[in-house]
């Protein structure tokens, strides 16, 4: 997500009560990620700052991760030059995606020296710098010659901003465009290009979603070339412009993530909205961001441009930061932790289903196995008729209307060893039937199992989660246990159901794997209590409680589609969900967890 001037202002009039504030730890749990624990105005602040190259950002945070036990050469260093230092000033020069924090401290010799931390938002080429004036001391990331021959990053080597390209600061030229709007043509249409791209070219720290958000406000179509402005539009797009800046200057934040609503329509603008989550020009990112609850952007103004989405309100910067980076996070971490079992349970799938190939091959192979039968049968009544070395016989078959059947034979054995031979051939396909029967079944309940798997792990939100599942494939056969028993086996802490509330007051609880689907419907459900599954489709055990009261018809649709939002059509529509009282839910002996069979149900149609 691309980290704007606007958001980092945001952070920098945040993290402003740091001022005076003394640094009193420094730690460097991840290779490219400093914590801050400093101490101001009578309270204890901990402040992030990473250079991750997919989530740069600098902000307050209550997480902590464990250091490691020796600590990295630049959070040594940091240490050494910051430890017990005073933050005097935090800057962010021009606007730009830069954040100066200005520390007060004491030279080798003991005499007052001023150090700066810096901390550059920038993607891929983001990082995090310590420096003594023009000079660098350190940095989390060495860029040598090699790398870029712009601009060296690197100990003792002086220190250069990243370069500009021409832009200004916009908070500068608010203040000029206040006195004299007619600094609009050389600000906004003196530029070749159409509007929108002429802003956030022109100015720093504004990302084209921004540039789009100021057109909209000043009702000035993004796409209109600059050069064609006329007067009243340049007014209009000035006062917008100062409005919005003037506020930013003056810490007016208003923060929040907004969520899809609906598909995107009536945005107006040259990039086929670029968003925070997403960088500009992803297609294929643009519709997946589309689906309802899906994050858009998060922004520390109101957007009008996604006034017709769900706008999630936060306190602070930090606070809606930490919101997004969390999720996703997580969400990265269970990918990361759940990657070797999707691979494990995908070549089981894979294989089931090479197996059902071959058992519908065989199964047409046996299909007239019972022709057999009736050979057998008919050479035998009519051994008599058969002359001895004959290659064929053509008999009347009884069996179908005495209509004639001619049977191969094998002219060097007599009639009735034809007539054994035909046996043998028919009580082998019969045999073979029977237990194919058995393996097609053994392997549908399999594909069922590991598509419930699947499910589950589309559900799991922690690593007690993902242990469950792991464990669960282990006694299913399907995975070797990571632990002998009994031998330093680590005790996880159980994963628990997820809990709703429907809007009426009913408790909705919902399986996050087969072992929670078993205890919520065999064991915590009661018997009037209604139990909900996506209809032939893997899914959730879902429960609405109704404390032997009826179920409002308002509660049954929200279970329902919470049942369809955790299975594996959670991104279709119309989903089916059964729904039944639970004690007409069984399950069989010796079925694998998470199968269950039920009857006297009713189907709704929900989209999740």
């Amino acid at each position: 997500m691309p980290f704007d001037g606007a958001t980092l202002a945001g952070i920098r009039a945040e993290l402003s009560v740091l001022e005076g504030g003394r640094i009193d730890k420094i730690t460097q749990p991840e290779r490219d990620e400093i914590f801050l624990s400093v101490r101001a105005r009578g309270e204890n602040f901990k402040v992030l700052l990473t250079a991750n190259a997919n989530a740069p950002r600098v902000c307050f945070t209550t997480q902590s991760k464990i250091s490691p036990l020796s600590a990295p050469m630049f959070c040594m260093i940091l240490r050494k030059h910051l430890g017990g230092g005073r933050i005097s000033r935090i800057v962010q020069p021009d606007f730009d995606r830069i954040l100066d924090i200005y520390v007060d401290t004491l030279d080798e010799m003991g005499d007052p020296a001023e150090k700066v931390l810096s901390v550059e938002i920038m993607g891929k080429h983001s990082n995090i710098l310590l420096r003594d004036g023009e000079r660098i001391i350190d940095a989390i990331k060495h860029v040598p010659f090699s790398v870029s021959a712009v601009r060296q990053i690197l100990p003792n080597a002086p220190y250069s901003r990243p370069p500009s390209e021409g832009k200004i600061d916009p908070l500068h030229a608010t203040a000029e465009l206040s006195r004299r709007v007619s600094l609009a043509d050389s600000y906004f249409s003196a530029a070749n290009d159409i509007l929108q791209r002429a802003i956030y070219m022109r100015f720093n720290g504004i990302s084209p979603v921004f540039s789009a958000e100021i057109c909209n406000r000043a009702e000035v179509d993004p796409e209109k070339p600059a050069a064609t402005l006329n007067d009243a539009e340049k007014t209009r797009l000035c006062e917008t412009f100062c409005d919005i800046f003037g506020k930013i200057a003056r810490g007016e934040f208003e923060c929040a993530i907004y969520r899809a609503r609906q598909a995107r329509n009536g945005f107006r603008g040259h990039v086929a909205e670029p968003t925070h989550a997403l960088e500009a020009g992803n297609e294929a990112g643009n519709e997946a961001e589309n689906e309802a609850g899906k994050i858009v952007d998060l922004a520390v103004l109101p957007f009008t441009i996604f006034s017709h989405h769900h706008a999630e309100a936060f306190e602070s910067p930090s606070a809606m930061l930490e919101a997004f980076y969390a999720k996703r996070d997580e969400s990265y971490r269970i990918a990361q932790k759940t990657a070797d079992l999707r691979k494990l349970i995908t070549a089981h799938l894979e294989r089931c289903r090479k197996k059902s190939f071959v058992h519908e091959k065989t199964l047409a192979e046996v299909k007239n196995r019972d022709d057999l039968r009736i050979k057998g049968e008919l050479l035998t009544a009519y051994l008599y008729k058969i002359p001895p070395g004959a290659a064929s016989f053509t008999a009347e078959n009884f069996y179908d209307e005495n209509a004639e059947l001619e049977i191969t034979l094998d002219p060097a054995i007599t009639a009735a060893e034809n007539a054994q031979k035909y046996f043998k051939k028919y009580n082998k396909q019969k045999r073979a039937f029977t237990a194919l029967q058995e393996q097609i079944e053994k392997n549908a309940e399999d594909l069922t199992y590991l598509e419930s798997v699947v499910a589950s792990m589309d559900a799991a939100e922690n690593e007690a989660d993902i242990a469950e599942i792991r464990t669960e494939l282990a006694e299913q056969g399907f995975a070797k246990r990571k632990h002998a028993p009994g031998k330093n086996k680590k005790v996880q802490a159980a994963s628990k159901p997820l809990k709703f509330t429907s809007a009426d007051g009913f408790e909705i609880y919902v399986g996050k794997n087969n072992s929670q689907n078993d205890y919520l419907t065999l064991r915590f459900a009661k018997p009037h209590d209604i139990w909900f599954h996506t209809k032939e489709i893997a899914g959730s055990h879902v429960i609405l409680v109704t404390n032997d009261n009826e179920p409002s018809d308002a509660a049954i649709i929200e279970a329902a589609k919470i049942a369809a939002a955790h299975s594996r059509a959670k991104d279709g529509s119309n989903v089916p969900v059964d729904y039944v009282a639970r004690k007409h839910v069984k399950k069989p002996a010796g079925a694998k967890p998470g199968y269950v069979i039920y009857d006297k149900h009713k189907t709704v149609y929900v989209t999740p």
